[in-house]
């Protein structure tokens, strides 16, 4: 089982609100709030807040009423900038190049971007919930296969080859070496070999520590 962690979920549709509560309850940890909104969803951080009973991580869909636009990223964005401490993790329909930009513009601790369908991969998904409730990264595979095709139009990704773009791809979903090395069919050797150089090419110097590997994908953000 994983470590237990703290969540408030943020989502209108009542169904699906139960559905997550249900998974991650069931998995040993502790849904703390529910809610149906983006103004919900901040004052529950605040209520929590002053109660010192913050969760670990909020997972929040990006469309929430009134106008099931973007109050959901909205308030994630809001969160990641006044409880720094909170995970986020968003949910979307569909890959929304500009609500995924905006939330990962900023620290690369504790995030992610994942489609809906990958809910219904329970494993990955409790997974993702848990690895963004302790600072980690999970973005969606379709997220990072936009994200990096719009960057392949700047420069700063055009020193890479295609597999290093490849290594790439999976490191921002946040899987391991390992699990990257299980998934092309090559040694852990060849992986951290194309880490290593990626971090070279990119100018990422080792003081980045282990946020390194988040850093990589999000450079052509700020370029």
């Amino acid at each position: 089982m994983e470590d237990r962690v703290r969540v408030v979920i943020a989502e209108d549709s009542v169904l699906l609100r139960e559905g997550l509560t249900r998974l991650l309850t069931d998995r040993g940890h502790e849904v703390v709030a529910g809610v149906g909104d983006g103004d919900a969803l901040i004052k529950t951080i605040t209520e929590l807040d002053g109660e010192n009973l913050l969760p670990d991580v909020v997972v929040a869909d990006v469309r929430m009423p009134p106008t099931h636009t973007d109050e959901g990223v909205r308030a994630a964005v809001q969160l990641r900038k006044s409880h720094p401490g909170v995970g986020v993790l968003v949910l979307s329909q569909y890959v929304e190049e500009r609500y995924a930009t905006e939330l990962l513009a900023g620290s690369s601790r504790g995030v992610g971007y994942l489609l809906k369908d990958r809910v219904a991969e329970v494993r990955e998904f409790v997974d993702a919930v848990v690895r963004v409730a302790r600072g980690g990264t999970a973005l969606d595979p379709e997220v990072v296969a936009q994200l990096l095709g719009r960057s392949r139009k700047q420069d700063v990704l055009a020193g890479l080859t295609p597999r290093e773009r490849e290594v790439l791809g999976l490191m921002a979903e946040g899987r391991t070496n390992s699990a990257i090395a299980r998934q092309l069919v090559v040694s852990d050797g060849a992986v951290e070999k194309h880490v290593s150089n990626i971090f070279l090419k990119l100018g990422l110097s080792p003081s980045d520590g282990d946020h390194r590997r988040v850093l990589a994908v999000l450079t052509y953000l700020k370029s």
